[in-house]
């Protein structure tokens, strides 16, 4: 009888598991605008300022150890260590941490399609509008939110270069908004994807995947 209520706490644990993980860690939707799409601010701010990605905690069944350090990845990965005891695996679980709730909101990052130089980081006079409205959005969160520049490029070309190419984008775009919009630097964080992130369901050489995005962290 034991055995068996230890078996089906097992199991309701597991399958609350799935239910919280599988949430958080579902790709979310990103803002894409057209290039002669207007930016609003509100809308900026709305997206930007989300509530940031959930954190975790581990779970652990009310008779067992707490688990060991290693056994705890699933918080991140999403699996457990292969060679846990399943009653282990149940305890390393992850769960929403503070009652935050485990749906987060579906839109999580914003991206335009920032128009440069061909083959450089050179912001095109075209690019300014819609980094404008960005720039104003911004501005409509707390000092305390920082921004993630991300530089993104399609899957033409070497990987190494996309990268490269890509970073000093991002880079342009934060100088940008720092010299024009008072921005504090430390707010701005830029980094290069290159090919490696293109959108959901496009073709990685389609030209939408040249963009850069931005998500609040």
């Amino acid at each position: 009888m034991k055995h068996r209520l230890m078996l089906a706490t097992l199991a309701l644990a597991l399958a609350s598991a799935t239910a919280l993980v599988a949430e958080p860690l579902r790709a979310q939707e990103v803002r894409l605008y057209g290039e002669q799409e207007a930016v609003d601010p509100q809308d900026v701010a709305a997206i930007l300022g989300a509530p940031r990605k959930i954190k975790y905690r581990a779970l652990r069944l009310l008779d067992e150890a707490p688990a060991a350090p290693q056994q705890m990845a699933l918080a991140t990965t999403g699996q457990a260590d292969p060679g846990a005891h399943p009653s282990t695996a149940a305890a390393t679980v992850a769960a929403a941490a503070d009652g935050a709730p485990a749906a987060a909101q579906s839109t999580s990052a914003l991206a335009l399609p920032v128009q440069f130089a061909f083959n450089s980081a050179d912001l095109l006079p075209a690019a300014r509008r819609q980094l404008d409205a960005l720039a104003q959005g911004i501005k409509l969160l707390p000092a305390s939110r920082a921004v993630l520049i991300e530089g993104h490029t399609d899957a033409a070309g070497s990987q190494v270069y996309n990268e490269q190419l890509s970073l000093r984008r991002a880079q342009s775009v934060r100088r940008y908004l720092v010299a024009q919009y008072g921005i504090a630097p430390a707010r701005l964080r830029a980094v290069g994807l290159g090919e490696y992130d293109p959108l959901p369901g496009r073709d990685p050489h389609a030209p939408q995947n040249r963009r850069v995005q931005f998500r609040g962290e």
